[in-house]
């Protein structure tokens, strides 16, 4: 780069934040990362970011001002920013829809008045699945086209997004990246959270669910979060020639077949069988399946039914970069890895502890989620 950016990045500590952060550090620009409960800047293989890399800058976006001190703030604006990315979101399924409102629109506001105010360029991540519902071809100019949304993830990021078109109307340059289901890394598999997808993916694999309501036909799309770094910062960099456009960082989308074949070649996993949702009975299933199911996935399992397909032309146009070419060899390193750390492997016997393990709902019904903050979450597509 031969011109030196002043740059905010919102939820930098988060899994995309991170890599975003390291890659605008690296090619050497002056990056001011704002932070919520968790300061330091830990890239998806654990590495920290050094202290001197970037301006860690406490604050929380939920709040008027970015929670900034009047004084912080004002100097935000007036030092003359040259673009802000917005990383920090909710990702985490199954929580109150205020913490969605708060974090994922209310911030997403809070983040357009700052841009608004320094007439700042924005970089806007939000998830390919504002689609919600809808199948077939899914473009990057659409947004609005009446779909049913899935969920009150969805539904915040559909709203933060309306939100950045309305602004661009009244003056705000701005550029949206969508990420579908944001996974490891695409050559080792490395990830630095187990959330959304994964959670599924042990479940399954241990047996603990063994019946899931799907077609065989459906997609999801996994991305590798390096990929999306890549994208959004080439966004971030070439900001002239992607104002006003959508782009789609997104995979090589796997059917469920694809999925229950590459689960086939591991002899210790479980291969759930997928049911047509018409003539799936939740009370058919055993005891301890049924708490699984109700309590985890019953969060995932529209994403069992979509068959929808993501355009990435203008992604396409803009970098040289391109997604894995094998949906299927993507998901073996992604497996790979998990039984390389023991993420996946023998479960305990105690149905309870399993829970405890995924971080998610308790015996007594408690959404605990994933435990991560969430203005220190970021954004991982669906799954997200």
């Amino acid at each position: 780069m031969t011109e030196r950016l002043r740059i905010l990045v919102t939820g930098a500590a988060g899994l995309v934040g991170a890599e975003v952060t390291a890659r605008l550090v690296a090619a050497g620009h002056q990056v001011t990362a704002l932070v919520h409960n968790q300061p330091a800047v830990i890239r998806n293989d654990g590495t920290p970011l050094e202290p001197d890399a970037v301006t860690r800058l406490p604050g929380d976006v939920t709040k008027p001002r970015l929670g900034l001190p009047e004084a912080a703030y004002q100097a935000l604006v007036a030092d003359g920013l040259d673009r802000i990315v917005h990383c920090a979101a909710i990702t985490d399924f199954g929580l109150p829809d205020e913490a969605y409102q708060a974090v994922n629109v209310d911030g997403t506001a809070h983040v357009l008045e700052l841009a608004r105010a320094g007439g700042v360029p924005l970089v806007h991540v939000g998830t390919a699945y504002v689609c919600g519902e809808r199948d077939g071809l899914i473009r990057e100019t659409e947004l609005d086209e009446g779909q049913r949304l899935a969920n009150a993830y969805e539904e915040s990021k559909f709203r933060a997004e309306t939100l950045v078109h309305k602004a661009q109307a009244d003056g705000v340059r701005a550029a949206i990246v969508r990420p579908s289901i944001v996974v490891g890394d695409e050559r080792t598999g490395v990830v630095r959270d187990y959330k959304n997808i994964y959670v599924v993916l042990k479940l399954a694999t241990e047996g603990k669910v063994r019946s899931i309501p799907g077609q065989y036909e459906a997609r999801l799309d996994l991305v590798p979060v390096d990929y999306v770094a890549d994208i959004i910062t080439e966004v971030t960099h070439r900001f002239e020639e992607a104002a006003g456009r959508t782009f789609h960082a997104v995979g090589a989308p796997l059917t469920l077949r694809d999925f229950s074949d590459v689960m086939a070649e591991y002899p210790p996993f479980h291969v759930p069988r997928f049911v047509p949702p018409t003539s799936f009975d939740t009370q058919r299933l055993p005891r301890r399946e049924r708490a699984y199911y109700e309590r985890v996935m019953t969060l995932y399992e529209s994403y069992f039914r979509r068959r929808m397909r993501f355009d990435d032309s203008h992604t396409a146009d803009l970098a040289a970069r391109r997604p894995p070419a094998d949906g299927q060899d993507f998901l073996r390193a992604l497996i790979d890895h998990c039984l390389e750390t023991g993420y996946l492997g023998a479960p305990p016997a105690d149905a309870t502890e399993v829970l405890a393990r995924l971080n998610m709902t308790g015996p007594d019904g408690t959404s605990t989620a994933s435990g991560t903050s969430p203005a220190a979450s970021d954004v991982n597509g669906a799954g997200r």
